[in-house]
């Protein structure tokens, strides 16, 4: 079986309630149109619609998922957290203190499947019941801690996903690489001193979490030096990415050797996404998965899993899930991505490049002495 799509609508009934972009309705903000909220479901459907219309869908094997059991959600979160989201979801919703993440009526368990569609992938392709699997999750789980939720993150989707499938599996060395815009701390929390998984954010320097970059945050204890940090400058484009994936991601994954790579697919890199400026396009990500798709080939049987995360222009999310889609398959579809010719003409001066490029070779020489 080649790649399995892991897709449930209930996932995209998860409401976070009136706000616009990641601002409470109300005062003098004005109360926005739908799709006002920045993580809503219009972007995760069109990226489906694109993907049925695009020829692909026949050529996917489509499953949904039991929701994440207590029992996995208790191998990562605290029960006093769980207890708290269960009762404020069935209350109607809200958001837990301190951090922003508003929930509606019913996101507790939204969140479980959410989180179930991400388990179930790891183990279909661990187990090799599939070749490799996209996992259409919402809501996202990266910034969630393992006692808090965090930055539309109600439940850590990968990390639940990982400690459900040892448990059942057995030992595995598993690698997270994360192109998500921004951060993510809860996977790096949940996993900072443990030696069996790899954790490699790329980021937009001090977007979000506020002020943070991280480079020289590599794990601790047992898992020093399985935390990979690749903070870059705001606007710095695809060929930024490319740089990083050759002077650090790629070498830091052979070095490690996984059973398994699992991708935390952020599309809010991409040229035209509200919440950040890093200026990437569909072959941006395009050029990752298949690097990626090469490198597992060579490692661990082609055994990749990818999760999705942010990305919040309805419009461009779609072009960008389609282009890993196709990678995933080794398939193209008729689509032209009708964004890409000017997205090009936008990149970064070659100055700004050149100085991104010069950072992150500091910082393989650092990581790799």
């Amino acid at each position: 079986m080649a790649t399995v799509f892991y897709h449930d609508e209930r996932c995209l009934w998860h409401s976070g309630g009136e706000q616009a972009l990641f601002v409470p309705a109300g005062g003098y903000v004005q109360p926005p149109s739908a799709t006002g909220f920045a993580e809503n479901p219009e972007t995760k459907r069109r990226f489906k619609n694109l993907l049925e219309v695009s020829g692909l869908w026949p050529k996917l094997t489509v499953r949904s998922a039991a929701p994440a059991s207590r029992a996995d959600l208790l191998r990562v979160h605290t029960a006093a957290y769980i207890d708290k989201l269960k009762a404020m979801s069935d209350a109607g919703g809200g958001n837990i203190a301190p951090h922003f993440a508003p929930f509606g009526a019913g996101s507790y368990e939204i969140a479980a499947l959410s989180a179930g569609l991400v388990r179930q992938a790891v183990e279909d392709v661990a187990t090799g019941a599939a070749q490799n699997a996209y996992a259409l999750s919402r809501p996202p789980g990266h910034h969630c801690l393992p006692d808090a939720s965090m930055g539309f993150c109600l439940l850590a989707n990968i990390p639940v996903a990982l400690e459900s499938v040892r448990a059942k599996l057995g030992p595995l060395r598993i690698a997270v690489v994360d192109w998500d815009v921004h951060h993510g701390n809860g996977t790096q929390t949940i996993f900072y001193n443990r030696a069996d998984t790899l954790t490699i954010s790329l980021h937009q320097e001090n977007c979000f979490p506020p002020g943070y970059g991280g480079a020289n945050d590599r794990g601790d204890g047992a898992g020093h030096g399985t935390n990979l940090n690749i903070p870059l400058l705001g606007g710095c484009g695809h060929q930024a990415y490319l740089d990083a994936f050759e002077l650090l991601v790629l070498p830091a994954l052979h070095a490690f050797k996984p059973d398994l790579i699992v991708i935390a697919s952020g599309f809010d890199a991409s040229c035209v996404d509200p919440l950040a400026r890093m200026m990437a396009t569909s072959d941006t990500f395009r050029a990752l998965t298949r690097q990626l798709y090469d490198l597992a080939a060579d490692l661990c049987g082609g055994k990749i899993v990818v999760a999705h995360e942010g990305g919040y222009s309805d419009i461009y999310v779609p072009f960008c899930g389609l282009a890993v889609v196709e990678e995933l398959l080794q398939q193209r579809s008729p689509v032209i991505d009708p964004f890409l010719e000017i997205s090009n003409q936008q990149q970064p001066p070659a100055d700004l490049i050149a100085f991104q490029h010069a950072r992150l070779k500091a910082q393989a020489r650092t990581v790799f002495a």
